[in-house]
């Protein structure tokens, strides 16, 4: 349990020094310059190559980025080629940066990116569009803002459908508790589509739990250090009541974890996202269950999708709407396989070709 200590100590340290970063190159420039809406353009041959998201403290964040990584040497550069847009969890940064980035490379542009909440993601397009540059988006945008609508510049969207897995999570959480007692969950950003479907998947479960209670739910904004500050008030106002906690992700149960420890607490948890300490937790007993998202797939194929649209190795307005909106993979991991699976997907990370670009995908987006 140290390392979770270290890392909500480490967590403060680190953004300082990633706020300096996500400024590098881009953070004075005006958005001039830009192509109108709906001009067309030629192919563009050496596109600046970008992953706007959170912060890399975050393990999950960490895998993404590493995937886009690899994406990048596959291509012959070296990973430093990719130009980092950090945002620290602030949907106005993100945008600024994005529109800074436009101005700078005047369009050549293949951007992938987490808006951070779903409202920003149509000014993130509508920017990258005008300026005839290439975005595809990971996890987060409104349920009416479609790539086709924008012809191919606005190449992709990858999401995964949290809902039914979070249920699985919460069924294994609620059986753990013996079908009886109370449970607090602690959710990311409110506004985050994957918060709000995860939450949804404690809801479902609970249907058939009728005699567990729902005590709390409160959003951590996927961050340790809030996790761990919501549930010490969790256990200062429900004490003992408290027989099962549902975190919305990896990051989130590791300050419930801390908060448990302190008070002396052995209680149930379950978590999202698949890290590698969440993992070695869960082969240890000590989280019950996590999914497993692929973030390393995810953060490679979002890139190259942004990338070879770019460059023209693809025609994005060719592809059917499932090419254009669709699920990532996921993956159960709980106490009897966690170490089969860290040693086939997190000691050895697979190689991946990043050409097929809806291979381990899980069909299109539905929308309620």
């Amino acid at each position: 349990m140290s390392f979770i200590k270290k890392y909500i100590e480490q967590e403060t340290i680190n953004r300082r020094n990633l706020l300096l970063a996500s400024a590098y190159g881009v953070g004075g420039l005006a958005a001039t310059g830009l192509m109108g809406p709906g001009m067309a353009r030629a192919a563009i041959a050496d596109p600046t190559i970008a992953w706007s998201y959170r912060n890399r403290t975050n393990p999950y964040w960490n895998e993404i980025v590493s995937g886009g990584e690899a994406f990048i040497e596959s291509l012959g550069k070296s990973k430093d080629a990719l130009t980092h847009l950090i945002n620290e969890g602030s949907s106005e940064k993100s945008l600024a940066d994005v529109k800074a980035l436009l101005a700078k490379t005047n369009g050549d542009l293949a951007l992938a990116i987490d808006t951070n909440d779903a409202p920003n993601a149509r000014p993130v397009v509508e920017a990258c569009v005008e300026a005839g540059a290439y975005v595809s988006t990971l996890w987060n945008k409104t349920d009416d803002l479609h790539p086709w609508d924008f012809g191919d510049n606005y190449v992709s969207h990858m999401t995964w459908s949290d809902e039914k897995p979070a249920e699985q999570t919460a069924r294994i959480l609620l059986d753990a508790m013996g079908g009886k007692g109370g449970v607090v969950h602690l959710g990311g950003i409110a506004s985050n589509n994957p918060a709000i479907e995860r939450l949804d998947g404690l809801k479902n479960a609970l249907k058939d739990y009728p005699d567990v209670e729902l005590l709390d739910s409160q959003p951590a904004d996927w961050d340790t250090q809030k996790a761990n500050q919501i549930m010490s008030s969790f256990i200062t106002r429900y004490g003992d009541e408290i027989t099962g906690v549902h975190c919305a992700n990896d990051t989130i149960g590791y300050g419930v974890l801390e908060a448990l420890r302190a008070e002396g607490m052995d209680i149930p948890i379950v978590t999202y996202d698949g890290n590698p300490q969440a993992v070695g937790l869960v082969a240890e007993g000590k989280i019950l269950a996590t999914v497993f998202t692929n973030p390393h797939w995810g953060g490679g194929v979002t890139a190259s999708l942004a990338y070879h649209a770019a460059t023209g190795a693809f025609k994005p307005s060719e592809e059917p709407n499932e090419h254009r909106e669709f699920y990532g993979p996921t993956i159960m991991v709980t106490p009897e396989d966690a170490l089969d699976f860290k040693a086939n997907y997190l000691d050895n990370v697979p190689t991946y070709d990043w050409t097929d670009f809806w291979g381990p995908s899980n069909g299109q987006i539905q929308y309620k």
